[in-house]
């Protein structure tokens, strides 16, 4: 690529990826500050703790082990793996470079902008008995909330695209939108996060999916070659 077409895409990318990016960021920071500093000892806040509490003598059992499959799907090992695995068949299987991009972009987006949240955001974990062992991180937001909705749902955007059977494409979708929801569920369940902690992670991996899905799913956005190619045919045609 030449140094125009290398900085035309380095403006892109900055356009459409950091950017919004950056915005989301701040997004993020501003809820958490609402949440640990300006509204903290206001309703409904003030009642979190209970719902933590109450989730706590509900242990046992099954229930137990259901909760740790579901937070163990959105481990980062798990994450991780699993993201490089989809990505590398998803390109293997249509030689497109577009969807592995928007899983990877996902994953990792959503990941940057949680671990620099964390770093200004400190707030505690719930006062309960935490079931797995804290990451050092603090409890705003959901890391394994944001991360399960980017890879799942994510993974779902993509199915949707591909599968033409209409049943089992909404069977598909359903399956992997129930797995962030199970995974929110399991983190305050076992101790791990605040209620609005994990809404915190929702906003996050819904913004990161929909900045990723308009600059790689959207084929009428051009990048790289892509984009050289359409230049040089929009210059014939005028010639």
């Amino acid at each position: 690529m030449s140094l125009a077409g290398t900085w035309a895409v380095t403006r892109q990318a900055a356009a459409r990826l950091v950017l919004p990016l950056a915005v989301l960021y701040a997004i993020m920071v501003g809820i958490g500050l609402l949440i640990t500093r300006v509204a903290h000892d206001d309703w409904p806040l003030t009642v979190e703790d209970t719902v933590n509490r109450e989730l706590e003598r509900e242990r046992g059992g099954v229930v137990d082990v259901v909760s740790q499959v579901f937070s163990t799907l959105a481990s980062t090992p798990v994450i991780v793996g699993t993201t490089a695995v989809i990505a590398l068949l998803l390109y293997l299987t249509s030689r497109n470079w577009r969807e592995p991009a928007f899983l990877i972009g996902a994953v990792w987006a959503q990941s940057i902008v949680f671990v620099l949240t964390t770093l200004v955001i400190a707030r505690s974990r719930p006062e309960v008995v935490h079931m797995d062992a804290s990451p050092p991180t603090s409890s705003f937001p959901s890391g394994h909330t944001s991360a399960a909705l980017a890879l799942y749902v994510g993974l779902g955007l993509v199915l949707a695209s591909r599968v033409t059977n209409r049943r089992a494409r909404w069977a598909w979708t359903a399956l992997l939108i129930t797995v962030p929801i199970g995974v929110a569920v399991s983190r305050l369940y076992r101790g791990m996060h605040h209620p609005t902690d994990v809404l915190g992670s929702f906003i996050n991996g819904a913004i990161v999916l929909w900045v990723m899905a308009r600059a790689f799913l959207d084929r009428s956005v051009s990048w790289g070659r892509e984009r050289a190619g359409r230049l040089r045919e929009a210059v014939g045609a005028k010639a």
